[in-house]
């Protein structure tokens, strides 16, 4: 039994469990994968109040570790399988044990949207930045998103690769100023607007690539087995066990306490009806979860 149990050790989650430490509670957090969440993942961290000289999302989640580790915060890596959201007492099953909890922190953001498309699952889609970027020296790569988080990591992949080319839906890039002044002063990067990847050929790896206008409907064809593709087209919020919920367009809506419409149940960070999804706003929503569910118990 605990006071608060927080499904998530992303930015949202890890902020929740420091405060809800700090007000003396027993803190459980219960996480699949890793400290950090989606944005341990990046290949560097910005516009973050007192952000350390480029930092990394692997240096900006170890931080986060390494903080509530010193203040006792127990994390178990588990997959949770199962909740009960309602009642007095709150249950989570994972693939390890069940735990139970006088008041739950819901914190587990989501995961990168899948595009649909034939060959997707192919060697050489979806790959990641910080991770992979480097096994595509002097290769061309090919980024489809328009977005801040697509273009914050093709102007990391250009660095290496002998050409970036930016796929996006849009007209134009929906990225901030700063990137687009950045893209500006990139000579290897290309955009192709109005235009979506898709499908993907070949065997086992890619082979061929193909792209369709979305004005004309006109398709074309890229051959090419030394290409990577790096695909940020967005998030799908992680809602499937919570059917005790109403959600809204699948994320969960909350109160200005980040409190759920289930007594006891808060949710935070991007898992949540929000405009803005960015690190900031995700400690944010945490602090308010942790300190208002510690309040509870």
């Amino acid at each position: 039994m605990y006071d608060i149990i927080i499904i998530g050790a992303g930015p949202a989650g890890i902020s929740a469990a420091i405060y809800g430490k700090s007000r003396g509670k027993s803190v459980l957090v219960l996480e699949k994968n890793r400290v950090g969440g989606l944005i341990g993942s990046v290949s560097t961290v910005t516009h973050y109040t007192a952000i350390v000289k480029e930092e990394t999302g692997k240096t900006f989640a170890k931080r986060m570790e390494e903080q509530v580790f010193n203040i006792g915060v127990e994390i178990r890596y588990e997959t949770v399988t199962d909740v009960t959201l309602r009642g007095e007492i709150k249950k989570v099953v994972t693939d390890k044990g069940s735990y139970e909890t006088k008041t739950m922190i819901l914190a587990n953001g989501g995961s990168g949207r899948m595009l649909g498309i034939p060959g997707e699952n192919l060697n050489g889609v979806r790959l990641n930045a910080p991770k992979d970027g480097p096994n595509y020296h002097g290769k061309t790569v090919y980024v489809i998103g328009g977005a801040d988080g697509a273009i914050k990591e093709a102007l990391y992949l250009a660095k290496t690769a002998s050409k970036v080319v930016i796929v996006c839906v849009e007209d134009a890039l929906s990225c901030i100023q700063e990137f687009k002044d950045k893209i500006n002063t990139c000579n290897n990067i290309e955009i192709i607007p109005h235009s979506s990847l898709t499908a993907v050929y070949g065997n086992e790896s890619i082979e061929e690539l193909e792209f369709t206008d979305n004005k004309t409907g006109e398709k074309h064809i890229v051959k090419d087995k030394t290409c990577g593709v790096f695909v940020y087209a967005g998030i799908v919020p992680n809602t499937q066990m919570y059917g005790e919920l109403k959600l809204d367009g699948g994320y969960i809506p909350v109160d200005n306490a980040m409190r759920t419409e289930i007594s006891g149940v808060f949710a935070a960070g991007d898992i949540c009806v929000k405009n803005i999804r960015q690190v900031a706003t995700a400690v944010a929503d945490g602090a308010i979860a942790g300190i208002q569910a510690a309040s509870m118990c």
